[in-house]
């Protein structure tokens, strides 16, 4: 019989050796059978008796040949286990499908490849909705759609998009992190399609809202998969810091090319470059990323989905809407919800995650930035277009040196981290956005221009956001384990969702309001009093911040000299 690399051992011979027995010293191989390392020479091994899958050991098995190397390596005469080690005379079974923990290791090159696809995902999220906001008058124009028309082309995203990003984070643990982000770009892709193609603004809404749903389970799969990618510690920081500087860069590359392409191809071109953009991110995630990291537990908790997103949705509707009655109905879902996830034997949010008090205090803060951040960006751009007669494009130009700053900062923010702790650096980011936003409100005025009032506040803003944005999610995202990342995703990215809406509803009616006539100087007031309320939850973040406090890392486990069951 042909020579094939398994011993008598490894074929369960007379020289096996039962689970937890070791093998005695009268049981040493002969010269004869002895290799040039000292092991069993190969014996042969028919091929119908390979395993086909990974191996690993029973309980009670010897100790692991030191100097054996991470990854699966081959040793003569045994089975072969997870830390690398094949050890002589061990009885193997197959690893169960599925049973793996999620992880999502590889080479630094491959580590950096899987990064900027997250990162270019999050910039198509940013951006997409920057391009439609300056395409929306020329879709008017041409669909023969009024102002309340146009407003549900963009309220339709948001609510679908603000009402799945807590189940697309958790079903993200749940059927594969992998699958559902390309599951996401496809939905994001067709959607898109569809909405270049649309002839009526009922069919041009309705896409909108299908773009909102793959867009949610994109984003949710992408944040969960970067914390896979880099635990805890200053490379993660970095990623975030990415992530950060994508944002900032997203919102003012999207009004640019907003402009550029509407003027140039028309509004329908903005869709089909979401089509494209999909389209090659869909089909780098095989290439790129893990796909091996879907928890092995069955169970959904089906009754807490339904109520969790019905309840979001609502709530992401009476803010967009003025809706008091869809308010309300929100929060009596919301309440049932958290009534159902005391009793679920496999809850969405499960109460011992959702005790966690850095948890609960992160996602405020990143709320309240959000309540800041995200009106300021369209309040600066009406002052810019209203009062100082700018055109779109060059208003959305008027906020890239806030852009480029924000690229700047966003990779030392990690560094500011080691150097002066977590909750020093978010308050100093906070600080810094307060100052912001206080020295812009009083800085705007009707007969200014661009140098004088926007231009050293932005600044000022630029340095704010990714240290806010960051320290934020560093700390809501640090006491979560590898099968809660979807989840711990879907909680902060809901958090600055709604954040975003809940600020932009209460600072443009501020700004109405005192406004009353539609003179330069009456709309600059009302600028200047929205920018004023941005700024007191500013105030409100960093003094919050100061509460914060991450518990101690747990020790690492002690080096383990024996291999066991890994389960």
């Amino acid at each position: 019989m042909p020579d094939d690399g398994a011993g008598p051992a490894a074929r369960g011979g007379p020289g096996a050796v039962r689970p937890g027995r070791t093998r005695g010293p009268t049981s040493a191989p002969s010269g004869r059978d002895r290799g040039a390392g000292g092991g069993r020479r190969k014996a042969p091994w028919p091929w119908r008796e390979r395993p086909r899958l990974a191996l690993r050991p029973w309980r009670g098995c010897p100790r692991v040949p030191p100097g054996a190397r991470d990854g699966r390596v081959r040793r003569p005469g045994g089975a072969r286990v997870p830390g690398g080690a094949r050890v002589p005379g061990v009885r193997a079974r197959p690893v169960r499908r599925g049973a793996r923990e999620p992880s999502m290791k590889g080479s630094p090159g491959t580590r950096r490849g899987a990064l900027a696809l997250l990162a270019a995902t999050q910039l198509l999220m940013i951006m997409d909705t920057a391009i439609v906001n300056v395409a929306l008058p020329s879709v008017g124009e041409d669909l023969g759609t009024d102002s309340e028309g146009l407003s549900w082309v963009a309220n339709a995203y948001l609510i679908t998009f603000g009402g799945l990003l807590l189940l697309g984070g958790r079903a993200a643990d749940l059927l594969g992190h992998r699958r559902l982000f390309a599951g996401g770009l496809a939905l994001l892709a067709t959607a898109s399609a569809a909405g270049g193609l649309a002839q009526s603004t009922g069919a041009l809404v309705a896409a909108r809202a299908a773009q909102g749903v793959g867009a949610a389970l994109a984003a949710a799969a992408a944040f969960a998969l970067l914390l896979l990618l880099y635990p805890d510690g200053p490379a993660r920081h970095k990623a975030l810091g990415a992530f950060a500087a994508m944002g900032g860069l997203g919102g003012v590359l999207g009004t640019v090319l907003g402009g550029v392409l509407t003027d140039l191809l028309g509004w329908r071109s903005t869709f089909w470059l979401n089509v494209i953009v999909a389209a090659v991110l869909g089909a780098l995630a095989p290439r790129l990323l893990d796909g091996g990291t879907r928890r092995p537990e069955r169970g959904f908790d089906l009754l807490g989905a339904l109520t969790a997103t019905g309840g979001l949705g609502l709530v992401a509707y009476a803010l967009v809407g003025r809706s008091p009655l869809a308010g309300a109905a929100g929060l009596a879902l919301l309440a049932g919800f958290a009534l159902v996830q005391t009793r679920a034997a496999r809850p969405l949010v499960p109460p011992a995650v959702a005790r966690r008090p850095a948890l609960r205090l992160a996602n405020v803060l990143s709320a309240l930035a959000q309540m800041a951040l995200f009106p300021m960006f369209f309040l600066v751009s009406l002052y810019l277009q209203r009062v100082l007669d700018h055109s779109p494009l060059t208003g959305g130009l008027g906020l890239l040196p806030l852009s480029l700053v924000v690229v700047a900062t966003a990779p030392l923010t990690g560094r500011l981290i080691l150097r002066l702790g977590l909750g020093r650096t978010m308050t100093l980011g906070f600080g810094l956005l307060l100052a912001g936003m206080v020295w812009l409100a009083l800085a705007l005025r009707a007969e200014g221009t661009f140098t004088t009032t926007v231009l050293a506040p932005s600044l000022v803003l630029g340095a704010a956001l990714p240290l806010v944005m960051v320290t934020t999610n560093v700390a809501a995202t640090a006491e979560a384990a590898p099968e809660e990342t979807g989840l711990a995703s879907g909680l902060i990215n809901t958090s600055q969702q709604f954040g975003s809406v809940l600020g932009l509803a209460v600072l443009v009616a501020v700004a109405t309001t005192r406004t009353g006539t539609a003179t330069p100087q009456a709309e600059t007031a009302g600028y200047q009093a929205a920018l004023l309320v941005g700024a007191a939850f500013a105030a409100a973040a960093a003094l919050l911040s100061v509460r914060l406090s991450l518990p101690a890392p747990a020790p690492a486990p002690p080096r383990q000299d024996r291999v066991g069951d890994p389960r």
